[in-house]
């Protein structure tokens, strides 16, 4: 355009130069002559700037290039929105198709989990320790939940304890997933679940994240009575019901791989070594678990679960094995003050046959509970002196929790040739800070109590099989979600 004005005003500036021509010219006139002297003009132009020799044609000083027939399409116009096309066997590609997945290009997937982490001083290995001096990490729990439609959820935990299977120390860490379900939501009253299942028996086993409980070392009850984490995998229906405008009735109900003892017995150490496999049911016989919690207000929830399998099928002589469990827990909380609680008791039919030289009777029953009452309070004056630490979601809290476990309540281990029955005790108190309600620093104190017959097994790392598991001493433990 600026090649163009300057040869029009050219142009222009030559027609003084012929007055009897310009006299005769009417503006229309003028104005064609203007441009056809300068498109004469830039056509000279870019002759020469291209290089095209005078009576060489456009087409020869061009260079010239294979032309294709028919129509040519750019693929990236041609094929629009190709990636949102759902991902199948009739997707094309093939380095790329690893990426080709739905929750890339719509994210419905939220990560989080929790840690914690630990230290020990006991006077002697007990329970849920067995070194008597010792940091421990003890869990990393990674967390996926997914809302995937408005009907459809998922959500799992991936469980790494103690560094894992490739912890330094073969046999101390272990790695599996703790659960995996799959949500179909109906309605509230009724909904669909499938997946490797957390077993509702008792409260404990359902929230037993380290971050939410008080107290550092887990119920005795809940792992050794109830098995705890115990899940299996499985199918069935949860739901919320209504009796009336102030209360609330919880139901959950399942069919389930269940349980199995493969040494054929169950000893006086509890049921967590019959848990069963995920990936089959090794006995073919499915079993059946559930829970009903009814709060009549808030804050008062009383709850009752059950179970019913196989651990070993019919085998020679002796006949089929089964387990049965029931387990009541609470839960009152009024301001400030809190009271929680479980007791268990399990019936364990034909367990005789140990797995253990000598000694071929195992227990036929167990009992065991837990009270525990927690109080929450927050100084003022410490909001006041440090408001940075010490602010409206911070909170302490104080707890004591008083425990017992009876793993042969029918006397059958007495007989033999070491007796065995594990009758234990324990008094915890303790104390807490948590800076926010996902975050707790806990500062326990245990006093441990085994009564009646030693254990079958060595106990803990410096024990051996006569050796009580007894000890007392100050545990602590930091806690976290994230």
């Amino acid at each position: 355009m600026k090649i163009r004005a300057i040869l029009g005003a050219l142009v222009l500036a030559s027609l003084p130069a012929m007055p009897a021509l310009a006299e005769n010219m009417t503006p229309e006139d003028i104005k064609k002559l203007v441009d056809e002297a300068v498109e004469k003009r830039l056509q000279e132009h870019e002759r020469r700037e291209g290089g095209m020799q005078p009576g060489q044609s456009e087409a020869a000083a061009s260079p010239q290039y294979p032309v294709a027939t028919g129509p040519i399409t750019d693929i990236r116009v041609g094929r629009p929105g190709e990636e949102k096309v759902p991902l199948g066997f009739g997707s094309t590609g093939s380095g790329k198709l690893i990426y080709a997945k739905p929750f890339l290009s719509a994210p419905k997937a939220t990560v989080g989990g929790y840690a914690d982490v630990m230290y020990n001083s006991l006077s002697r290995q007990n329970l849920d320790n067995p070194s008597r001096n010792s940091f421990g990490q003890q869990r990393m729990v990674p967390f996926i939940y997914a809302d995937i439609t408005d009907h459809i959820k998922f959500a799992t935990e991936i469980e790494i304890e103690r560094g894992g299977q490739n912890a330094p120390q073969s046999g101390d860490g272990s790695m599996q997933i703790e659960f995996a379900q799959l949500d179909y939501l109906i309605d509230e009253a009724i909904n669909l679940r499938a997946g490797i299942l957390l077993m509702p028996v008792g409260k404990f086993n359902l929230l037993h994240d380290s971050p939410l409980n008080d107290l550092v070392d887990r119920p005795m009850v809940s792992r050794i009575v109830i098995p705890s984490t115990w899940f299996e995998a499985g199918a069935g229906i949860y739901g919320t019901l209504y009796p009336s405008s102030r209360s609330k009735l919880d139901y959950e109900v399942y069919a389930v791989n269940g349980m199995s003892q493969t040494a054929g017995g169950i000893t006086d150490l509890g049921v967590r070594s019959a848990r069963g496999s995920v990936s089959r049911d090794r006995d073919d016989n499915k079993a059946v678990v559930g829970r009903i919690a009814f709060s009549p207000m808030l804050g008062i929830e009383i709850a009752g679960s059950g179970y019913h399998g196989a651990y070993k099928p019919a085998a020679g002589a002796v006949g089929a094995g089964y387990i049965d469990m029931f387990a009541l827990d609470w839960t009152l909380q009024r301001g400030p003050f809190e009271i929680i609680g479980e007791s268990a008791w399990t019936r364990i039919s034909n367990n005789n046959a140990t797995g253990v030289a000598n000694r071929v009777i195992g227990p036929a029953g167990m009992q065991g509970y837990y009270v525990q009452g927690n109080y929450h309070f927050m100084p003022e004056f410490l909001k006041k002196w440090a408001p940075s630490h010490f602010t409206d979601a911070s909170t302490f809290t104080a707890v004591v929790r008083w425990e017992q476990v009876n793993t042969d309540t029918d006397d059958r281990t007495k007989q033999n040739a070491l007796g065995g029955q594990r009758k234990l005790e324990r008094l915890t108190l303790g104390l807490n800070f948590r800076p926010i309600e996902d975050t707790v620093i806990k500062f326990d104190w245990q006093f441990n109590t085994q009564r009646d017959a030693k254990g079958l097994v060595a106990a803990g790392d410096l024990g051996t099989a006569g050796s009580p598991m007894n000890g007392n001493g100050f545990l602590i433990q930091a806690a976290t979600y994230f």
